[in-house]
């Protein structure tokens, strides 16, 4: 017995060290693979665009052209009070320099406005080809070439330029975003913890399954060939830091609460783990399989996001479900000074914002349930102030020199649009599709282009402004005008995105309800728990985005609305949301398993779980709040509608709505699972409170 116990001990103080040294060996083969994420991170118009569209079709048939993918820009030479000879010597001048340097350029002839104030000259090359970085590097040296003085403005625009200046805030979201998520995580984890090591573990563990996911997303995109842009990068790390903080919170709470009850560390985290292990695995679930169904999306960046997600999640739950807890294991109870629960004490009793919440949930349920209601159905109404769709030139807080440009264009030449139409049509029918094209209501002019591999690119201009009702009735025109050709550029991409995105809501909002729904039956053995946790978070979706409606243009100034904000936000809330509704309805599960009451155990459920509901909600939406300061107005507006929703979700729908619920609708909330049936006959558990 006494060898037994012997060996027992060793292995006690083996596994942490063991988990340990496995890790350190994970990390150091993951490393190299994570800084080459980097590389196959790209943000072409193709990976972002629907797969299937007419659009996408266009940009591909493009690359097989002679010269592959062409690069347009437009040079807007401006003076207020009407350009001069010596301008627009400058402007030919400066033109004829950029096609010598980049010799597959052709030398662009100028377009003066009537009213004499610009002069514009269309740039198209064919050197850069499909290289971002080449792109990137052209359109620097024309704007290094292209410069004014005197009162004489000159600024690159078009879409060649306007997708550089995105690329440049999509290639900045890594260090930025990274350095301030992990600065606000840090910052809450010390106001939570009130100790000066402790928030250290969490955080730490937190940025090695990050460098583990970087790893795997990379291995994924080999393999598999899954797309990565700078949107879906950007939302992983946040995701890695925002859940497996949450799941890290969840354990050190719980441990925590069993260092109390055993004395030696070991025990008291295997406890832990059994107790909230379930409740974070299904939590992980949740998460992966409401991001899984975005491959269904047709929208590229969509379905694309949906594996690194996952793997995000994946690899922040077996961080914290093996590394963190072995960490806090071998510092020992020290780790939580000066606050280190000992054993046998019992945390000394104080009234919780929590406690009271549940008073008045348990008191008058069916009121406060109505009241909540009332107010989430109030705030969705918002969503009619929705502002429309968003355009390209609005997709930027700030107005970078492409946005000013096209201003500057769409105001001296009123007559004609600056973003032409591309047209891609079998080489043997070009000449019927051209007459068709220059036949059509609204085109001022089409030009046949280059012929190659069996098609024949035609560049249409329309008398309409890019991205306006006209201009989309042109496009519209000419696709049902044009069988067998296809239609592209970037308006034509943007009118695909917003149709495909109402498609991808029809396929992927039914999936995430259902893999969600199914989850949670599993977890809770009963289907009208589920059914309240699902309902729930469908109404804080909707309040958060009639939120969005109250303040987007009004207070913001933004002059539309991403088409996927609807989609990406929905998955978002449903998956993370339930998280908390996991952590909640599990404890409620416990509590009337040991044989409470259903009242008491809902209010026990909320007294418990609801400090650290609270904290994983206040990490999480701080984490998403952190796209709202990153430059582009679909990152702000999907950051801002998750903060809010989960705001929401924390401190109104879980923990005061469903409890409420859960009281009024007693034994019957667990329907048809044997705890709707029959009390337990299980001696009741002393609760704990836990910070």
């Amino acid at each position: 017995m006494g060898v037994t116990t012997t060996r027992g001990k060793r292995g006690r103080r083996r596994l942490p060290w063991l988990v340990v040294g496995l890790w350190v060996v994970l990390l150091a083969v993951a490393a190299p693979f994570a800084t080459r994420l980097a590389d196959v991170q790209h943000d072409r118009a193709t990976d972002y665009l629907p797969a299937s569209a007419d659009s996408t079709q266009v940009a591909e048939l493009a690359e097989r052209l002679p010269g592959g993918e062409t690069t347009r820009l437009l040079l807007v030479y401006h003076r207020a009070g009407g350009l001069t000879a010596a301008d627009r010597a400058t402007a030919a001048r400066q033109t004829a320099q950029i096609a010598r340097q980049h010799p597959p350029t052709t030398p662009p002839h100028g377009v003066p406005s009537a009213d004499g104030t610009t002069l514009l000259y269309p740039v198209t090359s064919n050197e850069p080809g499909t290289d971002e970085k080449r792109r990137d590097a052209f359109v620097a040296d024309v704007r290094r070439a292209a410069h004014g003085e005197g009162g004489l403005t000159v600024e690159v625009g078009g879409p060649a330029a306007l997708a550089t200046d995105a690329s440049g805030i999509y290639s900045s979201l890594g260090g930025p975003l990274l350095y301030t998520t992990v600065g606000v995580v840090a910052v809450l984890l010390v106001l939570i913890y009130r100790s000066p090591v402790l928030w250290l573990v969490p955080l730490l563990v937190a940025g090695l399954s990050d460098l583990l996911a970087r790893a795997a997303a990379y291995g994924l995109h080999q393999a598999v060939g899954t797309s990565v842009t700078g949107q879906s990068a950007g939302i992983m790390t946040i995701l890695v830091f925002g859940a497996g903080t949450d799941y890290a919170l969840l354990l050190v709470a719980r441990y925590r609460e069993e260092l109390r009850q055993h004395e030696q560390p070991y025990d008291a985290m295997r406890a832990a783990l059994r107790g909230c292990g379930p409740a974070v695995l299904a939590s992980s679930g949740t998460v992966a399989a409401g991001l899984l169904c975005l491959l269904a999306a047709d929208l590229n960046s969509s379905r694309g996001m949906g594996p690194l997600g996952t793997v995000g999640v994946l690899c922040a739950l077996a961080a914290m479900l093996t590394l963190l807890p072995a960490v806090l294991v071998l510092l020992g109870r020290r780790v939580f000074w000066p606050l280190v629960p000992a054993h046998g004490s019992t945390p000394a009793a104080r009234r919780s914002l929590f406690a009271a919440l549940g008073s008045s949930a348990g008191r008058r349920p069916l009121t406060v349930l109505a009241g909540g209601a009332a107010l989430l159905g109030a705030l969705a109404l918002g969503t009619l102030g929705l502002p429309g769709p968003l355009r390209q030139l609005d997709t930027f807080v700030d107005r970078p020199e492409s946005v000013t440009a096209m201003e500057t264009v769409a105001r001296a030449y009123p007559e004609r649009s600056a973003q032409p139409i591309e047209v891609l049509t079998p080489a043997g029918r070009a000449g019927d599709t051209l007459a068709a094209v220059q036949d059509t209501d609204g085109v001022a002019d089409a030009r046949r282009g280059r012929t190659g591999g069996g098609w024949t690119e035609i560049a249409v201009t329309t008398s309409a402004p890019p991205e306006s009702a006209a201009e989309t009735a042109v496009i519209e025109a000419l696709r049902d005008r044009l069988p067998g050709s296809h239609v592209g550029g970037p308006s034509a991409q943007q009118l695909d995105l917003r149709d495909t995105d109402a498609r991808d809501r029809l396929v992927v909002v039914p999936l995430v309800l259902v893999s969600v729904l199914l989850i949670l039956i599993a977890l809770l053995r009963s289907l009208v728990a589920p059914l309240l946790l699902v309902a729930a978070v469908v109404a804080v979706w909707g309040a958060a985005l009639g939120l969005g409606g109250l303040v987007f243009e009004p207070l913001f100034g933004f002059h539309g609305t991403d088409p996927g904000l609807g989609l990406l936000s929905f998955v978002f809330l449903v998956a993370l949301g339930v998280d908390y509704g996991i952590f909640l309805m599990h404890r409620m599960r416990e509590e009337s398993l040991a044989g409470a009451e259903p009242a008491r155990a809902a209010l026990t459920a909320l007294r418990t779980t609801g400090g650290v509901i609270a904290s994983a909600g206040l990490v999480l939406a701080a984490t998403f709040a952190v796209l709202t300061n990153m430059g582009l107005v679909p990152l702000v507006e999907l950051g801002f509608v998750i903060a809010v929703g989960v705001l929401l979700d924390t401190f109104l729908v879980r923990t005061y709505l469903v409890t409420s619920a859960s009281v009024a609708l007693g034994r019957r909330v667990w329907w048809p699972g044997p705890l709707s049936r029959t009390p337990s006959a299980a001696p009741e558990r002393v609760p704990q409170p836990v910070a």
